[in-house]
């Protein structure tokens, strides 16, 4: 794994196991979990993209790696829980970081790999990009995945990738809500960071009150979700960037930001 800072505010981090296709073995999973971490907390920080090397962005789990747990004592179900106990993490630390993470996907991304793209804030893909959920043709059907892309695409488009397991080019997995932009292999990097960039350039608070609120608000029925958010906005008017910001509107001059 590698992790760049291309400019400021900006952190790339990339997937760099093309041999194993970037597969998210128990070790990828924990250094990718404590680099979020990490970089969530890094007040120079502002935006993450993640990408990979290779043609395939993840292939999800490890399978050789699964397999080869199952002849544990007990069948591999202790390292199975404890498994899919640190992906379920991993996803977690991504949607409670504060800071956007946005996915540049050059390749196939399947399985824990898709899932890993529909739990980003947002998604770039090539227009060679692919996506699927094939867990079904293997007799492992992807219920983990399924929890992050039933949260990102309507109902009958996540139930037809989780039962049919076919592949969805990057024009389809537009359409269906999974990817933001679909571009040219060459500009997924440069398209990343170009929304990185625009973000890094916002109010770091407003960014992460956002993003939490977000999160929190989509989850409750609508009467909470409205009470939830009114309240988030009156703390949001509170904030020192607030203040400024709006007067910089007012005023027709660039904000400064405090990050308060």
């Amino acid at each position: 794994m590698q992790i760049a800072r291309p400019e400021p505010g900006v952190a790339v981090v990339t997937l760099d196991a093309p041999a194993t296709r970037n597969s998210l073995s128990r070790r990828t999973i924990a250094l990718l979990d404590d680099t979020v971490r990490a970089l969530s907390d890094d007040k120079g920080v502002a935006a993450i993209v993640l990408a990979a090397t290779g043609p395939v962005f993840s292939a999800g789990h490890d399978l050789k790696e699964l397999e080869r747990h199952r002849a544990d004592p007990d069948g591999g179900r202790a390292f199975y829980e404890e498994t899919m106990q640190a992906c379920a993490k991993l996803m977690q630390s991504i949607v409670g970081s504060p800071k956007p993470v946005i996915a540049a996907v050059q390749g196939v991304a399947t399985a824990a790999g898709c899932q890993l793209v529909a739990t980003c804030d947002l998604a770039v893909a090539a227009n060679t990009a692919t996506f699927a959920t094939p867990g079904v043709n293997i007799g492992l059907f992807c219920s983990t995945p399924m929890v992050a892309l039933a949260r990102n695409v309507p109902r009958k488009r996540a139930m037809e990738m989780l039962l049919l397991g076919e592949m969805l080019s990057a024009e389809e997995a537009e359409r269906y809500g999974l990817i933001n932009r679909v571009v040219q292999p060459e500009r997924v990097h440069d398209e990343a960071l170009a929304i990185a960039r625009i973000i890094a350039a916002k109010s770091p608070l407003t960014v992460a009150i956002g993003k939490e609120a977000f999160y929190r608000q989509i989850e409750q029925p609508l009467a909470d979700a409205y009470a939830y958010a009114a309240a988030v906005m009156v703390e949001n008017m509170m904030a020192r960037d607030a203040a400024e910001g709006i007067g910089a509107f007012l005023e027709k001059r660039d904000p400064t930001w405090k990050g308060c």
